[in-house]
């Protein structure tokens, strides 16, 4: 396939590898901070190949992840009023949150829908107007301007009955955090492409003089990864680090100017709880008062809602780095994709989804699992 082939080429994963290996004069432990780099990597047994030079941590890079247990409790006692259509995307269905996900609230009867686009559910919400529509809004700032396209859009010809559970986080005090951490062993990041492809690379500037840690945006694919590593390692060596993109194909050091005015317009930084992490200063977004009318949380009336992470869940300290997910004692017995205890088993872009999809022969049978 073009332009996707040579990304994947096992003769120039090869080189890259033994460049690596040839480069580190010591052993350096990177984190890369994307859900789709971490399958690539498991998929393609990229950790392996430099494991005597690099060793690979996976941070919190999904965006599902570490949607905080209280959001999908909300998105759930949501779903469960009669006047509400709760949409979202597929992967969101699954995720268990204290009182169950909500596949299970729609066995229960509820309206729940699996939407392709935030505007699938505001045009949804134009075909019923008796009905309050609820886009359950997640991820990093790479699905934040569909979002913010959405609530425009049902803005602009005044639909009431539409509304947005906002969850959106941001990278940038994720890795602020990580690197203040005390116990932190990160010495580099690859942070993930679509994020900068919208937001470019300025906003991690500040983090690289601070800690003096290397940010290199790379894409997804096992050529990009390796480069990405490759560049980080080049880097360290040099006691030189700053900010790099990998990801020229894709990637501006400005980013996506008319992406960004439209997030702008319609979201504004506010702090967020991250699951595993806690609460992060400017970590998140949340809707301008101009789009206050959209805000779902109005629907619960100021209901309280509190959700305590299940103490068998270590989603915690995978998502910081702290825990390989096959080292988790749940992991493959009574946590598996099919009865997942947190959402790193269930999503798609999941750690512990990839490592039981791909590690399982090196790390634990699949028939121990649940």
């Amino acid at each position: 396939m073009r332009y996707v082939d040579e990304y994947r080429d096992p003769v120039a994963v090869q080189r890259l590898a033994e460049a690596i290996r040839a480069r580190a004069t010591r052993r350096y432990t990177l984190m890369e901070v994307c859900g789709g780099q971490t399958h690539a990597i498991l998929a393609s047994g990229l950790d392996a190949l430099v494991a005597d030079r690099v060793e690979l941590l996976h941070g919190p890079g999904c965006p599902v992840c570490v949607t905080p247990l209280e959001t999908l409790d909300r998105a759930r006692l949501l779903a469960e009023r009669p006047d509400v259509v709760l949409c979202s995307f597929g992967d969101m269905l699954r995720v268990p949150g204290s009182r169950g996900d909500l596949l299970a609230a729609r066995t229960h009867g509820a309206d729940v829908r699996v939407v392709y686009s935030p505007l699938d559910a505001a045009r949804l919400a134009e075909r019923l107007p008796d009905r309050q529509v609820v886009f359950l809004a997640v991820g990093f700032e790479t699905t934040a301007p569909a979002v913010a396209g959405a609530g425009r859009w049902a803005l602009e010809r005044g639909l009431t009955n539409f509304r947005l559970l906002v969850s959106h986080v941001r990278v940038p005090p994720a890795l602020e955090a990580i690197c203040g951490a005390p116990d932190s062993r990160v010495e580099g990041f690859l942070a993930a492409g679509h994020v900068c492809t919208v937001m470019g690379t300025e906003e991690y500037e500040p983090i690289v003089r601070r800690h003096r840690v290397p940010i290199v945006a790379t894409g997804f694919e096992p050529v990009d990864i390796l480069h990405g590593v490759l560049m980080a390692v080049e880097q360290l060596e040099r006691d030189e680090p700053k900010v790099e993109i990998q990801y020229t194909r894709a990637v501006r050091r400005g980013g996506n100017p008319a992406a960004q005015a439209l997030v702008d317009d319609v979201f504004e930084v506010a702090d967020r709880a991250w699951r595993g992490i806690g609460v992060l200063p400017g970590g998140g977004l949340r809707l301008r008062a101009r789009y206050a009318g959209l805000d779902a949380e109005a629907l619960l009336e100021g209901r309280a809602v509190e959700a305590p992470e299940p103490a068998a869940c270590r989603a915690g300290d995978v998502l910081r780095g702290r825990l390989r997910p096959p080292d988790c004692p749940e992991f493959g017995r009574t946590c598996s994709p099919e009865h997942p205890l947190g959402a790193p088993m269930v999503s798609s872009e999941g750690a512990c989804a990839a490592y039981f999809a791909y590690r399982t022969d090196r790390d634990g049978p699949k028939e121990d699992a649940a």
